[in-house]
């Protein structure tokens, strides 16, 4: 059976930057077995599979698969798949579209809008911030970069959905130069709260710009390019620390420059009094390509 699919370019305003997703946006009938074999043979760090909504209030039903797990939540599929959607169904927009996706995390609101002539899309969650303690030290991090440990100034876990273990670098050359030690990962990370390690230099106070790279090897993705989820989470640890009393803190990230890929992302977070509110973000999708892929009745639900 023929399904068609989309590839898109997320966090990039530009063809081939960003980071690369594939949307099937209409997938029932594919088992679960199924999906997971098309991420596999996309190889994109994430392959999305559009559904029928379960509640009428929603757009639809969205199930997230990297090469080797389906997630909970991602940033640039969530933001790519919605701006996929709008762009197959409107060449121009006068006014921004809002669209609720579900997902395992629970419903995600993206507003999607033209800017520029291209199509730019920002993601809202409510769902708390995870920030647990027990992360590991900046020397045995530094040990999993191949870096030394006078270069890594703050090492701490937060997720929204997904888990991730944060590094601040002492520099955008330290983060560039950082070479992944497999065995240092599996003693230190294979098997902690936050597998995954998003490390950045820059500054964090609200409204700083930071540099930053990601590796979730336990997903199947030797580096990502553009990792939403991780900014999200970073902006939302970040606006509950007690010292913030402001009610948003922004950031920007850059990502995805060492990869030839370069990514743009927007990360705010709301608080009202002591409390994270809401997480938010954003960057513009470009579209790349359309075609259909060939399903085999084995990866069909029977």
């Amino acid at each position: 059976m023929k399904y068609t699919f989309h590839i898109v370019d997320v966090f990039s305003s530009t063809p081939f930057g960003g980071n690369q997703l594939a949307v099937l946006p209409d997938a029932a009938g594919i088992s679960t077995e199924g999906m997971q074999k098309i991420a596999r043979e996309f190889n994109f760090g994430e392959t999305t599979f559009v559904l029928p909504k379960n509640d009428p209030a929603n757009t639809c039903r969205v199930r997230i698969f990297t090469p080797r797990a389906e997630l909970d939540f991602a940033g640039h599929p969530t933001v790519g798949t919605a701006c996929a959607l709008v762009m197959k169904q409107h060449e121009r927009l006068s006014d921004p579209i809002r669209l609720i996706l579900e997902e395992i995390v629970g419903p995600v609101t993206v507003d999607v809008a033209q800017r520029n002539r291209g199509f730019h899309g920002t993601l809202t969650l409510s769902g708390k911030i995870e920030a647990p303690t027990g992360a590991p030290s900046p020397t045995d991090l530094a040990a999993v970069l191949s870096i030394e440990p006078a270069e890594v100034s703050k090492v701490f876990f937060a997720g929204v959905g997904v888990p991730f273990c944060f590094a601040q670098l002492s520099s955008n050359e330290v983060v560039d130069r950082a070479a992944i030690n497999r065995a240092a990962w599996a003693a230190t990370l294979a098997r902690a709260w936050g597998p995954h390690v998003f490390f950045f230099a820059g500054n964090l106070r609200d409204g700083g710009k930071l540099y930053a790279r990601m590796w979730a090897p336990a997903l199947g993705v030797e580096e990502d390019p553009a990792t939403g989820s991780a900014c999200a989470a970073l902006v939302g640890a970040m606006a509950s620390e007690p010292e913030f009393g402001g009610m948003a803190y922004r950031l920007s990230i850059q990502q995805g420059v060492s990869m030839g890929r370069r990514s743009e992302i927007e990360a705010e977070a709301r608080k009202s009094g002591s409390v994270v509110t809401s997480v938010s973000v954003g960057g513009a999708t470009t579209y790349i390509a359309s075609g259909e892929i060939d399903v085999p009745p084995s990866a069909l639900v029977s």
